[in-house]
């Protein structure tokens, strides 16, 4: 019998609904337990927001990018940082060296944000922000550049991703230990529970995990793991479930498989559902909402022939669109080489616009709601999601199963099997190792400029030069001083980033209170 993406059994032909299945208990969309979507109308009333995650050399160059896709139509932006931005190192910084403006844009202090989002209407565009450890940092800087545009705080809305555990388990762009992690992601939550209420504070992300060889079935019980980690640690920290639940959202891939995709969407929304509703206790309705991004799956695009990644991107587009995404980003074809392109990424775009506005996708809600295969599969995923989500609790949760190195190592021998699949044959690529052709067109990807470290750097001694260095140390030695107690941190690194603190200057300070995490495989 053939099998998912995750090893689960797939029929060649499905004769008839699960059993058990009942239409009453599938629920209503809009309706707990969400299985159908988190709203009654779905893209019946408008489509999904269309999200194009760009970003790259200085904030210039990427504010023209942004411009461009506002221009063609996108209805959300979506930040990409660079490498030291993302670890808290500032560009002129000796680690940072060779990395600056590389995988996304960097970004040093207040006088480069402002640069990012110049002529962009941050009270009417809805940005992202795909930034971890220093999240606090850039949606500070965030604020203050939208208060300098006469913007109101609760005006905003917008997404961090801010989900630091699948760092320690896929990524590895963290700074601090687990439990100082969580205490800052706590202080996230309550900040902009008073001061920015429109913003969503967290995207608890199964995306980089799938992206290092997770199954969906992984990708879902390892994210909802993480997810119970931040609720507890925010009911620790005093915090109401109904006061923060609402703001959470989750960020998932879409690979080429697309039925099993389908039903991954629908059974992370029911279990999410019921665990918020029964083991949390959330009354509000949308405490209880599964509500996610989703992206076209990068490790599935191949840099031979790589115009057939439009077709893929295209099916994984799909994909998430009959799964019930709330915003969906279309990688670009050219990015197993390099940077995407202008053109590639407004092709990228057009991709979701044709899903949109050319299907009839968007006419009905749940369109494979009743269907013999997916809700057959439906079930079995959440079976063997629950049942992964278990193991993770034997071991005491995500943070101690994370320090043992469980899902980490789950993740690995995945990967390890796919290689095999695909280097055997097993598991065909196209254009890869199948369907090959002798020679490549060629191709002029798009290339960083090596300089702009030494731009970066010119701006930064600029800026140490004109600021008032006193008050930096001031604010900063304030920061340090609510690190070590009880206060919440945001507010003093607000005041540091207001007088013009760069963002390696606020993470050093919080190195010096809180510790750098090492990893165990790392002794």
């Amino acid at each position: 019998m053939a099998e998912t993406e995750s090893g689960l059994p797939i029929q060649a032909v499905y004769d008839d609904l699960p059993a058990g299945f009942d239409a009453a208990s599938l629920g209503e969309p809009g309706q707990y337990p969400f299985t159908r979507g988190v709203y009654p109308t779905m893209y019946t009333g408008r489509p999904w927001t269309m999200r194009q995650y760009a970003g790259f050399g200085t904030a210039a160059e990427s504010n023209a990018r942004y411009k461009e896709l506002v221009a063609n139509g996108t209805g959300g932006l979506s930040v990409a940082f660079d490498l030291p931005t993302q670890m808290g190192y500032d560009s002129d910084a000796p680690l940072a060296h060779g990395e600056v403006g590389k995988v996304g844009v960097a970004i040093d202090s207040l006088d480069d944000m402002q640069v990012l989002f110049d002529g962009l209407p941050l009270d009417q565009v809805s940005t992202s922000m795909t930034i971890n450890a220093p999240a606090s940092t850039l949606l500070l800087l965030y604020q203050l550049t939208a208060q300098a545009q006469g913007i109101a705080a609760d005006k905003l809305t917008g997404t961090i991703q801010n989900d630091v555990l699948k760092e320690y388990i896929a990524r590895g762009t963290y700074i601090y230990p687990p439990a100082q992690s969580l205490r800052l992601i706590s202080d996230i939550f309550a900040y902009c529970h008073k001061e920015i209420p429109r913003w969503n504070t967290i995207s608890i992300s199964g995306y980089h995990m799938a992206e290092a060889g997770a199954t969906p079935v992984q990708e879902v019980a390892f994210t909802l793991a993480n997810a119970i980690a931040y609720v507890r640690a925010a009911q620790t920290a005093g915090l109401h479930v109904d006061d923060f639940a609402p703001r959470l959202s989750f960020f998932f891939v879409a690979r080429t498989t697309l039925l099993e995709e389908v039903a991954k969407f629908r059974a992370a929304r029911r279990i999410w559902a019921r665990i918020m509703r029964d083991d949390f206790g959330a009354k509000n309705p949308k405490s209880q909402m599964l509500r996610f991004h989703t992206q076209t799956a990068g490790v599935q695009l191949t840099a031979q022939q790589p115009e057939v990644n439009l077709v893929r991107v295209a099916l994984q587009g799909l994909g998430a669109v009959f799964g019930g995404t709330q915003s969906l980003h279309t990688n670009s074809y050219d990015e197993a080489i390099a940077l995407p392109t202008a053109k590639a990424a407004r092709l990228a775009l057009r991709t979701q616009q044709v899903i949109a506005y050319e299907t009839d996708v968007t006419k009905t809600v749940d369109p494979f709601a009743g269907s013999y295969v997916v809700e057959a599969l439906t079930d079995d995923l959440e079976e063997a999601v629950l049942d992964l989500m278990k193991q993770v609790e034997d071991r005491g949760g995500a943070v101690p199963a994370i320090e043992e190195g469980f899902q980490k190592s789950e993740i690995e021998k995945t990967a390890y099997d796919t290689a095999l699949q695909i280097d055997s044959g097993e598991r065909v690529v196209v254009g890869q190792n199948k369907f090959t052709i002798d020679t490549e067109e060629p191709y002029e990807p798009l290339r960083v400029d090596p300089a702009i470290e030494a731009e970066q750097g010119k701006r930064l001694e600029q800026l140490r030069e004109s600021r008032d260095n006193a008050l930096v140390q001031q604010h900063l030695a304030a920061l340090q001083k609510a690190a070590t107690g009880a206060d919440n941190v945001l507010l003093p690194m607000r005041d540091a980033l207001a007088a013009r603190a760069t963002g390696g200057e606020v993470a050093d300070a919080l190195r010096e209170v809180w510790g750098a995490y090492v990893p165990r495989d790392s002794f």
